[in-house]
């Protein structure tokens, strides 16, 4: 039976719910502002009524504050945390391609910047038909070889530029890896704190938003899931601890965190026989975990900033070098020694072309199987009898080549680099050097046309040529390699086997970097050639007029299907589609996250308005609950004072 206070204690519990309620209210209202700041409310419960042994049976025993909670809702941040992802990739893409934009564009050119492709090449072009008009003299000439030098000078103020980028995006990796780990050690720090509070029974709200929190900017950053698990009692499964032990995932369920265990990441810069490219910048970074494994970055499930910084840094169009062991073997190379040596046959058409080619001049890594082997040099083969194409490699003797056995290597797969299915840094790089060397090849077999002579009556001589990096001297394209087919400036029809070394003096030593023009032919214009010696009055410039037509007739020289003249038309197609579709993507995915945050917010955010009225409401509760507590106390005055004997 309910003692005589029973009704005092009914109100008190009544005043200190209400007050939690007031409180509860008033802390919403300070962190309206807060960022990941989730609304609470307080958790209450009728009290276990007591038995009075009458005929009403019980009677209620007022209220129970069970907890303080917040209002949050999983399902919205497990969507905002997958759409945050698309958001950091394409905001990464739209910086960057605008970039490349930029430095392709050839219109709207602010006064200094440097002109654009189509620019100079009609300017060349213009000053080569004035040649034609008067090749007798110097002047002419000597601007001719002028504007063919700022045409080269382009090539490699644009490669310059695109390594630049290929830099920023390899040190932007490194700034999002070292960020991943330092919230990765966040979360576990939290992690603790969490459960140091709720296994004593309280409800650590403010550290769960903190913790959600960092899950939002981690998701920006990379691909993220996340579970949370309850922590039973070993010794009776059925019991809970108050604890719970939250995992982070990342890149298609890699696991960052776990509870109390963070695994970290770090970049090791390649070093110069590494290289997966010919135009790659030094050092760029692999991402390794702590414990030795590789930490893909062409993951599928990568997503985030890392996705788009790694497909622009890497990105190939999905072509890269791999075909199939055909010969693993012991043979001499040109040096006299013995080298292991494997051929890989291929069968891709960009692998059968050199003017396409990437593999690093070098050395580098393949993988053979399941195996990586680093590499000295490599040789191009064309077997005109088969129809065969097949690099030989030949592997490294040096120390650091842990992998010297090749034995059981025919028919393994073989592969450098990987292929990623995104025009990125590398893809542009390849299309330069394409053009440059296709468009310096057809150019050089037109001076160097039998009969051609210069105003001393030399033979013609190449006016393409390519820096050499180690001196002042440059690569000519004339001779080759005894023991190899030389081909000069003819073009590989496949009507003839031949073979090319990475160390060959051919068009594979030029890139966007280093071409350029004769230095003889700068320093002496009558060493350029502009007719044959058979030519008569009336075609005395014949070689001249032939590379005027060069510029347009795509049966001298074909790049895309296109003339040589729209080499900037195919490449600013590449880059309008990848800016297009990453500006569209990013405004879409920027508009679902803003709706997806309105969803999120209306369960979790603070309403000013809403508190307002709930301040009112628990007020005029504990009001209420003081106005029962002041009855009762008259009551018990009159019952205990005024009637008492």
């Amino acid at each position: 039976m309910p003692s005589t206070f029973f009704g005092l204690n009914t109100a008190y519990l009544g005043l200190t719910a209400a007050n939690a309620s007031i409180n509860t209210t008033g802390n919403n209202i300070s962190n309206v502002n807060t960022e990941g700041y989730s609304r609470q409310h307080t958790v209450q419960q009728a009290s276990e009524a007591l038995r009075t042994f009458t005929s009403y049976g019980c009677a209620g025993a007022g209220v129970d504050v069970l907890a303080i909670e917040r209002y949050r809702n999983e399902y919205y941040d497990v969507k905002y945390w997958e759409n945050n992802s698309n958001v950091g990739e394409y905001s990464v893409k739209q910086y960057y391609m605008k970039q490349i934009e930029d430095y392709f564009k050839d219109e709207g050119l602010e006064p200094g910047e440097l002109k654009g492709f189509n620019t100079l090449f009609d300017e060349m072009y213009k000053a080569l038909a004035d040649v034609r008009k008067d090749s007798g003299t110097d002047d002419p000439r000597r601007a001719f070889l002028g504007t063919a030098e700022s045409l080269t000078e382009y090539f490699n103020t644009m490669a310059g530029n695109l390594q630049k980028l290929q830099k920023d995006a390899n040190s932007e990796i490194k700034v999002c890896t070292e960020r991943i780990n330092a919230l990765a050690k966040e979360i576990v720090v939290l992690n603790k704190q969490i459960n140091v509070i709720e296994i004593s029974g309280g409800t650590a709200n403010e550290l769960r938003d903190q913790r959600a929190l960092l899950i939002d900017e981690l998701s920006e950053i990379v691909d993220v899931d996340t579970e949370e698990q309850l922590v039973t009692d070993p010794h009776n499964p059925g019991r809970y601890t108050g604890a719970t032990r939250f995992i982070v995932k990342i890149a298609g369920k890699q696991t960052l965190v776990d509870d109390q265990i963070s695994n970290s990441l770090s970049c090791v810069a390649r070093e110069r026989d590494e290289k997966v490219n010919q135009s790659d910048a030094d050092g760029l970074y692999d991402v390794y975990w702590s414990n030795g494994n590789r930490f893909s970055l062409k993951n599928a499930s990568l997503g985030g900033r890392m996705k788009a910084l790694a497909e622009l840094r890497d990105g190939n169009n999905g072509e890269y070098f791999h075909g199939s062991v055909t010969q693993a073997d012991i043979r001499r190379t040109e040096d006299g020694e013995k080298h292991s040596i494997v051929t890989v046959e291929v069968t891709a058409e960009y692998l059968k072309d050199i003017n396409k080619c990437t593999l690093p001049d070098n050395g580098g890594k393949i993988t053979l199987g399941s195996k990586e082997y680093y590499f000295d040099s490599w040789t191009m083969n064309y077997d005109a009898d088969k129809g065969t194409y097949s690099y030989d490699f030949v592997l490294s003797t040096k120390p650091k080549n842990e992998n010297t056995d090749i034995g059981g290597l025919i028919g393994k797969d073989a592969a450098i680099g990987s292929g990623v299915e995104y025009q990125g840094v590398p893809y542009y790089m390849e299309q330069m050097n394409e053009w440059a060397r296709c468009y310096a090849r057809a150019f050089n077999a037109i001076m160097t046309k039998p009969g051609s002579t210069d105003n001393y009556g030399n033979p013609g001589q190449n006016l393409f040529r390519a820096d050499k990096v180690t001196d002042d001297e440059q690569w000519n394209f004339d001779t080759y390699a005894d023991g190899y087919t030389s081909y000069g400036n003819r073009e590989l029809d496949g009507t003839f086997s031949y073979s090319l070394s990475c160390r060959d003096d051919s068009y594979y030593k030029m890139t966007a970097f280093n071409i350029a023009v004769s230095d003889e032919m700068l320093q002496d214009p009558n060493k350029m050639a502009t007719h044959t010696s058979n030519a008569d009055l009336e075609s005395k410039y014949d070689i001249v007029d032939e590379l005027i037509d060069l510029k347009t007739n795509t049966d001298k020289m074909s790049f895309r299907g296109s003339s040589a003249s729209g080499f900037l038309q195919c490449i600013l197609s590449d880059i309008a589609l990848n800016a297009q579709r990453a500006n569209n993507f990013g405004k879409n995915y920027e508009d679902i996250g803003k709706s997806i945050e309105t969803q999120r917010l209306s369960v979790h955010g603070v309403d000013e308005d809403e508190e307002g009225v709930n301040l009112i409401k628990y007020r005029h509760a504990y009001n209420l609950a003081c106005k029962m507590v002041q009855t009762l106390t008259e009551v018990y005055d009159r019952l205990i004072l005024q009637t008492g004997v």
